[in-house]
């Protein structure tokens, strides 16, 4: 088998259980053809500022063949690479020079979906009803006295019906099919083994190239309940159903046989190959049913994303966490920012409610303070780094980067914008192409200036260029997070609660270093000849002011 590693491994000290994991939404991150889009020798050549950066590995967002109808989640051939990204070639450097540096790679597998114009949906729509091309996804005939009534109510997540009628190849209206998401993206029958056995393909293409894992879209879906109920979903729920419970597409008891499976293949393979959930549900006990020990490594932990700045919830959400996870043997994951949520430096400052892929813009109430949001952002990254277990970061939050929320809607590019008529702004905001250079062409994304999206001026003050010597930068910040973090081994730590610093505070110990948070306005006094270790802002006269957060010297 190809190895990323050749150490031997005690059982319990996987490289996944402590691991602070980059991602990397590839048309944003580094455009080395010039086109505006970024692509993977543009990866290739920033892998040395990753390496400086201090993070353990680096997950791709889809680079996979795509018509890219949306960003790529919409795949075409899940084993080649998709023009706009290079070529196998390009990924093969690419994992070499990670690999090189000591940095693992996770790519995206998109399961629950494939493109309209992957080769299998193409076939079914050229196939009669109940052929064998169309058992691969679902079709299903419509109601009413000519079918043209839908079979079920289910919305798409991104708006409007979740399921289309196609034309038959003699002309006649015909079967309908379901995609929870865009109607380009038709989702697949798990319960046929065709596609089971063709997954298992995808995953040795890509486990024999070299690769550490899997981070599994919609890792929650694939299987829907047996007769398809109908169902209306809460409208004030995110988009994804990680407030409701019982979604008849979501969370199904199905999905767990198919992770079974995959754990025992990706077993085979040398390295520690990991598996990670994007799996959006109620609880961390729900979620926690994705990583046991026969199925998945990881699953991101939503719930502590989606928790406000308030010291009661996130101790709570921690605790549950701690619980939930330790209880199958698996860390607990921390994440804040990813390429489907408003950007937390923005988030957290917010003042109204903004359900998860609602996304915000120019008429969003409660728009958020940019010195709170940051504030409070580099608070709650000091504080996340430091609980035990894996971490994951999303690409330019080391900079410190807002959600840009004036982007013109004729430049938008998420199907949520377009399929709810403007009505939701969706996730352009948090995708915006980050900046390497405070001046030059597309602040060093590229050398011709090009961007897919439009960046804002403010970009030139948070390009890495202007932080890279400032001590007091968030990405100095981060620096120093991520060094203390394996120097003191907090990811392998235990966590023990300390108390005495208020309610607005989170305190805790995790080993040799004690973490306070202040959630509040008000200072916090700090023990007396207390050694600072990290701050996340600058202290007042020794007390921890509102928004920020220490290490301290145990």
């Amino acid at each position: 088998m190809n190895a990323s590693t050749d150490v031997a491994v005690t059982p319990g000290s996987e490289w996944w259980r402590t691991a602070v994991i980059y991602q990397i939404y590839p048309r944003s991150f580094a455009d080395a053809s010039g086109d505006g889009i970024g692509d993977l020798p543009g990866i290739t050549s920033r892998m040395d500022d990753l390496a400086d950066l201090g993070i353990d590995a680096i997950w791709l967002s889809p680079f996979q063949k795509s018509p890219q109808k949306d960003a790529g989640y919409d795949v075409s051939d899940y084993c080649d690479v998709d023009p706009l990204f290079g070529t196998l070639d390009d990924f093969d450097a690419m994992l070499a020079a990670a690999h090189g540096r000591g940095i693992r790679v996770i790519v995206d597998l998109v399961p629950n979906h494939s493109s309209d114009q992957h080769e299998w949906f193409q076939q079914a729509l050229a196939a009669a009803p109940g052929s064998r091309e169309r058992a691969r996804y679902m079709f299903r005939d419509g109601k009413g006295e000519n079918g043209d009534v839908p079979p079920n109510n289910w919305d798409s997540v991104f708006g409007g019906p979740a399921w289309t009628r196609v034309t038959e190849t003699d002309g006649t209206p015909g079967q309908w099919y379901l995609h929870l998401f865009d109607s380009s993206q038709p989702d697949f029958d798990w319960t046929n083994e065709e596609v089971r056995e063709e997954f298992r393909r995808v995953l040795r293409f890509w486990l024999d190239r070299g690769v550490d894992g899997f981070r599994v879209d919609v890792a929650h879906g694939m299987i829907k309940a047996d007769g398809l109920p109908d169902y209306s979903p809460d409208p004030e729920a995110g988009s994804m159903g990680g407030e409701e419970a019982d979604v008849p597409y979501w969370g199904q008891e199905g999905v767990h046989e198919i992770y079974r499976d995959w754990h025992t293949l990706v077993a085979e393979y040398d390295g520690d190959r990991a598996l990670c959930a994007e799996a959006w549900l109620p609880t961390p006990e729900k979620t926690a049913l994705w990583v046991r020990p026969d199925e998945m490594h990881q699953a991101f932990n939503f719930a502590y994303l989606e928790t406000k700045w308030d010291a009661a919830a996130l101790r709570a959400v921690v605790d549950d966490s701690l619980a939930a996870y330790g209880a199958v043997g698996a860390p607990s994951t921390w994440v804040l920012s990813n390429h489907d949520v408003v950007r937390h430096a923005s988030r957290l400052a917010l003042t109204a409610e903004n359900p998860q892929g609602h996304g915000i813009g120019p008429d969003s109430p409660g728009q958020p303070d940019a010195v709170v949001g940051l504030a409070r952002a580099r608070a709650a990254t000091t504080l996340m780094l430091a609980l035990p277990g894996s971490s994951y970061l999303y690409q330019g939050e080391e900079l410190g980067l807002p959600e840009v929320v004036h982007i013109p809607g004729e430049a938008r590019q998420d199907p949520t914008w377009f399929r709810t008529n403007g009505e939701r702004y969706g996730r352009d905001g948090c995708r915006v192409p980050i900046p390497w250079t405070a001046d030059g062409a597309a602040y060093g994304f590229n050398t011709t200036g090009e961007s897919w999206l439009p960046q804002p001026a403010e970009w030139a003050q948070l390009a890495r260029s202007a932080q890279q010597d400032d001590p007091t930068s968030t990405l100095s910040l981060y620096r120093a997070i991520l060094a203390a973090r394996k120097q003191h081994a907090l990811g392998a730590g235990t966590l023990e609660w300390v108390e005495g610093f208020g309610e607005d505070a989170v305190a805790f110990r995790n080993g040799d270093v004690t973490v306070v948070a202040n959630t509040g306005t008000q200072p916090i006094a700090l023990p007396e000849g207390s050694t600072v270790l990290i701050a996340s802002g600058p202290l007042e006269d020794g007390a921890l002011p509102g928004d920020t957060t220490v290490w301290i010297a145990s």
